[in-house]
């Protein structure tokens, strides 16, 4: 650090008095903080070897995983709520930042595009993390108006593959991307001619497989082997080619979220029409036991 000049050694220590703060910021934040010009970060960041300031805060952000408590790789057993509160937000935030900047938004647009001319899309996982992620993948298809089903048995997963054919997609969803019997199931629906979309790490055997790869990266979690900066990032990008595949299809598709919003507000569990169907049933039971209850009194008296 002593090497380097006064600027960059000024940026240096505005990292490291909060290097998960430092993550977070943006470049002009990081320049103000340290009161320098913003080319400035980018000569400290290539000063360390790397290309951008990007791939600084990558570095930076996989540093502090690795050595992170095992409460969160942000936070330190001695921080108070309001640390605990921040920290977490300013990882998920950063998180999904950095998900921004490296999402394959053509890849995204080749799968929607997949996606709307299929004739079935099976949605694969394993683990809770990624069943959870493919009921959720599954329901969107389905009020899209599109054949779709989410499978986690390792047997249902090869029944579909064998199926699926030229048509059809097998969308593999594992944040891990190891799980051998996902694995066998991708290579037999490829073997088929069905197309292989994975939504995973970038570097998996389950990405070697994929037609598509959805590469979403984020900074290893303390705790489990999927975070909750994985959920957020798997959640994000669903959105995204979620939306992308509405667009794709049409007003159709349009008409088609609309309609159903308007159903479930109107006849839904927490809709007023229900709320108040319920409550005629309720007070309809109370009349009916109270007549029997004083039907009951009056027939005994006349006994």
């Amino acid at each position: 650090m002593d090497s380097l000049p006064a600027a960059q050694r000024s940026v240096v220590q505005v990292m490291l008095d909060d290097p998960g703060a430092a993550v977070a910021a943006t470049v002009e934040q990081l320049s103000q903080q340290a009161g320098v010009s913003m080319p400035t970060i980018v000569r400290t960041c290539r000063s360390f070897g790397f290309d951008s300031v990007r791939e600084f805060m990558l570095a930076l952000a996989q540093d502090l995983a690795v050595r992170g408590s095992y409460l969160h790789r942000a936070v330190l057993a001695e921080d108070t709520a309001g640390d605990v509160s921040n920290k977490i937000v300013h990882a998920a935030v950063s998180s999904l930042t950095e998900l921004g900047r490296r999402l394959d938004v053509q890849v995204l647009d080749e799968v929607a595009g997949k996606l709307a001319t299929a004739r079935r899309i099976d949605c694969y996982s394993v683990g809770a993390a990624s069943t959870f992620m493919a009921g959720e993948l599954q329901s969107r298809l389905f009020r899209l108006g599109c054949t779709s089903n989410a499978i986690f048995d390792a047997h249902q997963q090869l029944v579909s593959a064998s199926t699926l054919g030229p048509e059809g997609v097998a969308f593999i969803i594992s944040h891990v991307g190891r799980m051998p019997y996902t694995l066998e199931a991708a290579r037999f629906a490829r073997s088929q001619g069905a197309t292989v979309v994975a939504l995973t790490q970038p570097g998996t055997p389950l990405a070697d497989i994929a037609d598509h790869l959805i590469a979403v990266s984020v900074p290893q979690d303390a705790v489990m082997r999927v975070g909750t900066e994985a959920y957020l990032a798997h959640l994000v990008v669903i959105e995204i080619l979620m939306v992308r595949l509405a667009q794709k299809l049409g007003p159709v598709a349009t008409r088609g979220l609309a309609q159903f919003k308007q159903l479930l507000h109107k006849h839904g569990f927490d809709s007023a029409e229900y709320s108040g169907a319920t409550e005629a049933l309720q007070d309809a039971d109370e009349d009916e036991r109270g007549a029997q209850f004083n039907g009951g009194i009056g027939h005994g008296r006349g006994e």
